[in-house]
């Protein structure tokens, strides 16, 4: 391929169909007509020798060739636009730029809200998207569709990504306050074993949390009756009955004190949690990426 009989404009175009997978909806995204974007497909079609989107029931799938494409082509566009945006200085109260951070619902709570909060009069020109956590956080930075990933660091691993501990956060145990198996010094291991649960499972495949995860390696077993995939829906789904649940204590607490919810120390011993953010390397130097960066970490650190 000789790039300079090649338009690079269609490499915006061809990054649009990899992430709608959709011409139409590609094409509202770069402003583009759908007659347009169909003209520019067949162009790419004929570029790549290759279809990269393929019929298939009532939908478009990439082709395996696509897929590839995803990753270098997502980060080459990134790094031309960086290239042309970037600037010495990054001054919140002036300059505009777009972010988009995938979180948890509980680090949406208890560390995106007051960002969202100091956003709105720090830098009034930032738009921020906040994306719900992802199974593949590494792939949701490779392919740009985040631009920070906040993760336990006992869940994303070690990826090689940049990355700052935010903060840490211990498990407590939460039970309706009424429940008459709980009493002031909370519950004995053989209590806790014997009442129903609520356990928080992460996705489709209810993916353990790392409570769990650290009782399924003990080999304990519990009583599971409801699984939920929100950690803030918890404490309401356990009021009234006799369900006990594993909970964070910073986000129960963000959430506000009922005193129709009873929280005690598990009577087993569980690890904390390492809330940490992540990034591309590409992201690292860019002024207006490092100030957000600094800005979540000083409102972590104020977090009591």
């Amino acid at each position: 391929m000789n790039l300079r009989n090649v338009d690079l404009n269609l490499l915006v175009v061809l990054d649009a169909l990899l992430t709608e997978r959709n011409v139409s909806r590609a094409g509202e995204r770069i402003g583009l007509t759908q007659s347009a974007m169909s003209a520019a497909l067949a162009r790419l079609r004929e570029l790549f020798d290759d279809p990269l989107l393929v019929r298939f029931g009532r939908g478009l799938v990439l082709t395996r060739n696509a897929e590839e494409l995803i990753i270098p082509v997502r980060e080459t566009l990134d790094r031309i636009e960086q290239t042309l945006l970037q600037k010495a200085e990054f001054d919140p109260a002036a300059d505009a730029r777009t972010f988009s951070i995938s979180a948890s619902d509980y680090a949406g709570l208890v560390l995106l809200t007051p960002l969202v909060r100091a956003l709105a009069t720090e830098a009034p020109n930032l738009v921020i998207h906040l994306l719900p956590r992802s199974r593949d956080a590494a792939r949701m930075l490779q392919t740009g569709q985040a631009d920070l990933v906040i993760e336990p660091s006992e869940l994303f691993g070690s990826t090689g990504f940049p990355s700052a501990l935010l903060l840490s956060d211990r498990w407590l145990c939460a039970a309706d306050a009424r429940n008459p198996r709980v009493t002031s010094a909370g519950l004995t291991r053989e209590q806790f074993l014997e009442l129903p649960h609520l356990v928080y499972g992460i996705g489709m495949d209810r993916q353990l949390n790392l409570a769990d995860q650290h009782l399924a390696t003990m080999g304990i077993q519990r009583r599971i009756h409801v699984t939920v995939e929100s950690f803030l829906l918890a404490p309401f789904l356990i009021e009234g009955t006799p369900l006990v649940s594993l909970v964070l204590e910073r986000g129960v607490r963000a959430l506000g004190s009922s005193p129709k919810i009873r929280l005690f120390e598990p009577p087993i011993a569980l690890p904390d949690i390492h809330e940490a953010m992540y990034w591309h390397p590409r992201h690292t130097t860019d002024p207006a990426h490092r100030w957000l960066r600094d800005r979540l970490r000083e409102i972590a650190a104020g977090i009591t």
